[in-house]
């Protein structure tokens, strides 16, 4: 399971718009995702949609839920058109990772961090303990997702997601997710007008999706439900924590640290595909920011996610856990780099190319459409900056005798523009 998001460019309740390279929304929970069922009436009808409950109602009875439950879940339930306009807005324009992560990891929301740390020191002990997860990346994740659960989401879910699941555009998918919504309801954890969250579906202190919730959310407090939508944060941040837990966290090992390549490192090195030892990686003149090099077991790969220009990073296995929790690069950075500043870690050294903006999605479609004219295939043109758009302009930025970083810029678009 890569991610517990309805998709990687969502603005969460009290979170960020997720940043750089979104990647198509995976696969969750062991389903498969296909394209949505069509409608014999046009999307955004109310008749249409009412047509529409009536079929689902069949097909919820089908996967056991009770048709008191879809009484109760469904009694106010209407057609709202502003979960589609923001659906249909997310992805136009991204936003750079240095944006993304001043606001991420801004000051306050590390001093906010601290604080939540020391609130509730004795709860986030116990969860280290019982899962093996660092509390500090429970607790980043918990600042990133709701603002340690200030903005947890207030629109009702099963609106939400019958509304998208409506839609078609996704419809498959969120489908799936209102009949996980209704197992939560019917299990009793929550009832249906307390089962609120964002208007894409994630819901709680740390943002679970209906599917991710059945698969990874644990009672922690033992009174018989799995609670993630109280004031009280016990159950979501345990439940966060036997999500990366069963990731394959390591408690006490790094997600990564930024580092400073030579001079004459080869670019076509970096990227998720290439692992080595920390060994092998100071062997090529790689060193962590103190000069030295870096130590830490198992595969490492470097990250550029600004391109040469901007910091670079040596990844371990943990960023691996935090991907499969979200799986764009700018938000597992985010998590571990907030994680690292709760622990007395300072801000990231290198500076970013501030003086460059991220692509717009016509211009990542047109970036793609010429690198394969000219002879360097992306595999389509779909506006995502994927491994093979990432490959193409490497090859391009070669074949113009440029350092192969990969990165989808303005400037490799105004010269690929002639």
């Amino acid at each position: 399971m890569r991610s517990h998001l309805a998709g990687l460019v969502l603005a969460f309740a009290g979170g960020e718009a997720l940043a750089v390279n979104p990647a198509p929304p995976p696969p969750l929970a062991g389903h498969q995702m296909t394209d949505g069922p069509e409608h014999i009436f046009t999307a955004g009808s109310e008749a249409g949609f009412e047509h529409w409950l009536d079929g689902f109602r069949a097909r919820a009875r089908a996967h056991g839920i009770s048709a008191a439950v879809i009484r109760a879940a469904f009694a106010h339930v209407a057609y709202d058109p502003a979960v589609i306009e923001k659906d249909r807005n997310q992805g136009e324009f991204v936003k750079p990772i240095w944006e993304y992560l001043d606001r991420a990891v801004s000051d306050e929301r590390v001093a906010n961090g601290r604080a939540a740390l020391k609130r509730h020191a004795r709860l986030l002990e116990r969860i280290e303990a019982t899962y093996g997860v660092d509390k500090e990346v429970v607790v980043a994740v918990w600042g990133l997702e709701s603002s340690y659960g200030e903005n947890r989401g207030n629109l009702p879910l099963v609106q939400s997601l019958a509304t998208l699941a409506y839609d078609g555009r996704r419809g498959a998918f969120f489908e799936q997710q209102l009949i996980a919504a209704l197992k939560i309801i019917q299990a009793g954890n929550v009832r249906p007008e307390d089962m609120t969250g964002s208007w894409a579906g994630a819901m709680g202190h740390t943002q679970f999706i209906p599917t991710s919730y059945l698969a990874f959310a644990v009672d922690f407090t033992g009174d018989g439900r799995r609670d993630i939508w109280s004031d009280d944060p016990a159950d979501a941040l345990a439940s966060t924590a036997s999500y990366l837990a069963r990731s394959g966290w390591k408690v006490g090992r790094r997600w990564g640290v930024e580092v400073q390549l030579p001079a004459n490192f080869d670019l076509g090195l970096a990227g998720h595909g290439h692992h080595k030892s920390a060994a092998d990686w100071a062997a090529l003149g790689v060193r962590g920011m103190d000069g030295r090099p870096v130590a830490e077991p198992g595969p490492a790969s470097i990250l550029l996610p600004a391109g040469a220009r901007g910091a670079a990073f040596m990844i371990f296995p943990n960023f691996r856990a935090i991907e499969k929790y979200n799986a764009a690069d700018a938000y597992v950075i985010a998590v571990g780099h907030l994680s690292d500043r709760l622990k007395g870690g300072g801000p990231i050294v290198a500076g970013w190319p501030r003086d460059d903006r991220a692509l717009y999605l016509a211009e990542r479609r047109e970036l793609q459409e010429r690198l394969t004219a000219a002879g360097f295939d992306t595999g389509g043109a779909d506006g995502r900056i994927g491994p093979r758009t990432i490959a193409a302009i490497r090859a391009f930025q070669r074949s113009i005798g440029e350092r192969p970083d990969g990165y989808a810029s303005l400037d490799i678009l105004k010269r690929l523009r002639g």
